[in-house]
């Protein structure tokens, strides 16, 4: 199983502190943002990794982590993904790292209070398609929301005014080599981006989408300076309360 991090784009929800940096890099606590989806990795058994950078900060990642020493590993494997064409396409610059194998990927900016390692080892026993990872919210209206039936997702519509659950799709995927002729058929969104909730679906169509229902605590540190405010607190008060 391969882990990819996807710590690109320009950060402009995040402004004036993503001015002279990439948001990834920016302070959560008492370590920068990019540690943290390393660590959720790297305990989920996962030490073949390919972070994702862009941006004129990119250089920064490699004199910040290095081979991944501070995190047992002994490689991180770098891309560089030359402007913001969405996550989707992103994840198509690791196709040679991949391969044929499975593979995690995680938002750079996805901060969870728990393990990710069960729904990684059931993957892995999974025979074929994909996972993600949903979180129950109270505001479903702001996120992809995602119809569930059985052990399989049903549909996912981005920012729904009518939303048919509370079931956010956060930003953790899980596919197998199918993933690379799905992206070969995406078209750019009205953003002019290629979309995951594109590659979701397609593999819903499938009938080969199963899900994780998060019961932790998950904060998304790069959608806004509230929101990495709100991080900050969380991550800040259970290190106290580890002490």
């Amino acid at each position: 199983m391969k882990g990819v991090i996807l710590a690109g784009g320009l950060g402009t929800r995040l402004r004036p502190l993503t001015s002279i940096t990439n948001k990834h890099l920016l302070p959560v606590y008492d370590r920068p943002m990019i540690y943290y989806p390393i660590q959720t990795l790297v305990q989920a058994g996962i030490k073949d990794i390919m972070l994702v950078t862009g941006g004129n900060a990119a250089g920064d990642f490699l004199r910040l982590l290095g081979n991944g020493e501070e995190f047992g590993l002994k490689h991180i494997n770098y891309t560089y993904q030359r402007r913001e064409g969405g996550i989707a396409e992103a994840l198509g610059l690791c196709r040679h790292f991949v391969g044929d194998d499975k593979v995690v990927v995680m938002l750079g900016d996805n901060i969870l209070d728990g393990s990710i390692k069960k729904a990684v080892n059931d993957f892995q026993k999974q025979d074929s398609g994909a996972k993600i990872f949903l979180k129950t919210v109270d505001n479903p209206r702001e996120y992809g929301v995602a119809e569930i039936k059985g052990q399989l997702v049903k549909n996912i519509v981005e920012k729904p005014k009518n939303p048919k659950s509370n079931y956010a799709v956060i930003g953790i995927y899980m596919y197998d080599s199918q993933v690379w002729d799905i992206l070969k058929t995406l078209k750019p969104s009205g953003r002019g981006e290629l979309e995951i909730t594109d590659v979701n679906n397609a593999f819903i169509k499938k009938g080969q989408m199963t899900y994780e229902i998060i019961k932790g605590w998950w904060g998304d540190a790069g959608s806004s300076i509230e929101d990495l405010w709100v991080v900050n607190q969380f991550i800040g008060q259970r290190a106290r309360n580890n002490k």
